[in-house]
């Protein structure tokens, strides 16, 4: 299989069963675990290729442990708890985010309640004042009729 050099160094992981069909192949990070489990009995063909290959005058080291468990499948406490951290931290995280959602929402909802408020008020105040200003307008219209009847009466001109 040919390897992609990539900036660091991974480990390419490839595994077979006798019968030559493919069980695991990953590529990871140079350190820590990997654990897979066979379901199928029979030699196995393991494959662990480094990309790693040092600089011009260096010559790369690697330095692996390699630990087979064969028989009934092993449970891996350590790993299971780990795992179960990680999800737990998940879990805190997403409900801490969940909360941090749920707050902008409520403060959005108040926000969204005053400017409507704001709104309403500012609607009928513009009514108020539109209708003082025909009240006005009919005010000054019956007040110019009086005083040009009047006018008009006094000059006898009706």
């Amino acid at each position: 299989l040919p390897l992609t050099l990539l900036p660091f160094p991974t480990l390419r992981t490839n595994q077979e069963v006798e019968s030559g069909e493919k069980v695991v192949n990953t590529r990871g990070m140079p350190k820590g675990k990997f654990t897979f489990t066979s379901h199928e009995a029979g030699d196995h063909t393991i494959c662990l290729r480094s990309n790693y290959t040092g600089g011009w005058f260096s010559t790369p080291q690697v330095r692996m442990h390699l630990d087979i468990a064969v028989g009934e499948a092993k449970v891996d406490e350590e790993g299971e708890r780990e795992h179960v951290k990680d999800l737990s931290a998940k879990v805190r995280e997403l409900n801490n985010r969940l909360a941090d959602i749920r707050r902008e929402q409520q403060f959005q909802r108040e926000r969204e309640q005053e400017f409507r408020i704001l709104s309403e008020k500012t609607n009928s105040r513009a009514v108020y004042w539109s209708l003082l200003q025909i009240l006005v307008l009919v005010g000054t219209c019956v007040w110019q009729l009086r005083h040009l009847k009047g006018f008009f009466e006094s000059k006898k001109l009706r």
